[in-house]
């Protein structure tokens, strides 16, 4: 069985951690096993980990997401990069044209999808186990995990089976889904025996690559990325599970929990105060998480959240916190925090002048035995002060140490690029007409190959 995690979003209803690059699962707000905080991603990587899934695991992705990603669970990682932003048809309809293209997977090989982020018992994962084998003995086209609902949640979708399906039976078969009931219709839903929808199910390779083969789409990877823009943007639900004729569910019985927003969030959150924070006694339920290097301070006010980072603060009751998206929907800013194969970076300032000129300041973090891409800007200059650290800058081919206290100047159209012998932090002033992640031309993103184009 391979795996393919679905890894995308926004998670604005996050914000102000969570933006269009750092989406809620790479945000470290959990308490790992070893006491320090880790990501959703993190947690659920380490859980496939643990039970012997991680090495036929494939994470789709969007570009932009593919750095973060390795950043925090390793560059060994096999990742399926999305040409573009689109909903979950597309996202699976590709990675199923990469296995089958490029990785060689056999069509009877059964795939199971699943979204990156889920909070669960690591028998979540032991019970996934279970939709090969039902897949094999039940010749279903597609078999479905649904969670045994706790209560008549208005949040989640539901998964119906057909009437008369025995309770504790391995597998049933599916009537039909109903998306996010309120809360009179999901008490009649449970009854059924309805399951919430956790978006986890398998098919067979083959079955997706003929459904593609029908649709008149590539099966194989490249021409599936040249075409990806004009694919439909349409969830895999809609598109496929809806159509289907034979699809089976199997139930899980344990802890399931979608951390999407703050008040879901907080409940797994072991600490009332992340960063630089103080809370008074007499404020109960509330939580400070603090990314910035001043101080918060919370006095006699009881179930809120109070989240501040580069990105702008939330001060919002819990009970409200879902309701942030629509709050911000008209902010129009770039990321101000963003993190890389290579470290992170954090936004200082901004500033654009009456002549169209524009200033932007960075202060980088670059990690020990990490580099950045070779590269060339055509319309911005660069200054970089080196604050701690020590490493190896090349400029238009030529190597030389750097250290704390350096100063570097990149004129437009210069080769650069640097490497971290010990972690380097560097404050950098870019300034020109368009200061754009566009405004890169990369030449080579390894050092070895780096130092192999040197003279």
């Amino acid at each position: 069985m391979k795996l393919v995690l679905l890894s995308g979003g926004s998670g604005k209803r996050l914000w102000p951690l969570s933006n269009d690059m750092r989406s809620k699962q790479f945000l470290k707000v959990l308490r790992g096993k070893h006491g320090r905080l880790e990501s959703m991603v993190q947690r659920v990587w380490g859980q496939l980990s643990d039970a012997g899934l991680a090495r036929d695991a494939y994470i789709a992705t969007g570009r932009g997401q593919a750095d973060m990603l390795q950043s925090q669970i390793g560059s060994e990682v096999p990742v399926i990069i999305e040409p573009d932003r689109r909903d979950t048809f597309p996202a699976i309809a590709l990675a199923a044209t990469y296995l089958y293209s490029m990785e060689g997977v056999s069509l009877n090989e059964v795939i199971t999808i699943l979204p990156v982020d889920p909070y669960v018992e690591d028998s979540f994962f032991e019970k996934m186990k279970d939709l090969e084998q039902i897949i094999r003995d039940t010749g279903a086209e597609v078999a479905l995990m649904g969670v045994r609902p706790t209560c008549p949640s208005e949040k989640y979708g539901y998964i119906v089976p057909e009437e008369g399906a025995v309770r504790d039976a391995a597998w049933k078969r599916v009537s039909h889904f109903a998306e996010k009931p309120c809360e009179e219709k999901a008490e009649e839903l449970i009854g059924q025996q309805a399951l919430w929808n956790c978006g986890v199910f398998a098919f067979k390779l083959d079955y997706l690559i003929n459904l593609l083969i029908a649709k008149g789409l590539p099966i194989q990877y490249e021409a599936m990325a040249k075409v990806y823009d004009s694919l439909p943007s349409i969830s895999f639900d809609y598109e496929v599970l809806e159509k289907a004729k034979r699809l089976v569910v199997t139930s899980y019985e344990g802890c399931w929990k979608d951390l999407g927003t703050w008040n879901t969030l907080t409940e797994e959150v072991q600490v009332d105060v992340i960063g630089k924070g103080t809370i008074s006694p007499d404020s109960h339920g509330t939580h400070v998480i603090n990314e910035l290097d001043i101080p918060v301070a919370v006095l006699g006010v009881s179930n809120v959240i109070v989240s501040v980072s580069p990105d702008g603060i939330l001060v919002s009751d819990k009970h409200a916190s879902p309701r942030v998206k629509e709050l911000i929907k008209n902010l129009d800013q770039r990321p101000m925090y963003e993190e890389r194969r290579w470290g992170s970076y954090r936004v200082l300032d901004y500033k654009r002048f009456p002549d169209g000129q524009e200033v932007l300041t960075k202060r980088i973090v670059i990690s020990a035995g990490r580099n950045l891409s070779y590269q060339l800007h055509e319309k911005r200059s660069e200054v970089w002060t080196v604050i701690s650290g020590y490493g190896q800058v090349v400029l238009n081919e030529r190597i030389h140490p750097v250290r704390a206290g350096d100063v570097l100047k990149i004129p437009v159209g210069t080769r650069h690029s640097i490497r971290a012998t010990e972690d380097l932090e560097i404050i950098e002033v870019q300034s020109g007409s368009e200061l754009t992640e566009e405004d890169i031309v990369r030449l080579s993103s390894s050092w070895d190959e780096i130092i192999l184009m040197l003279p």
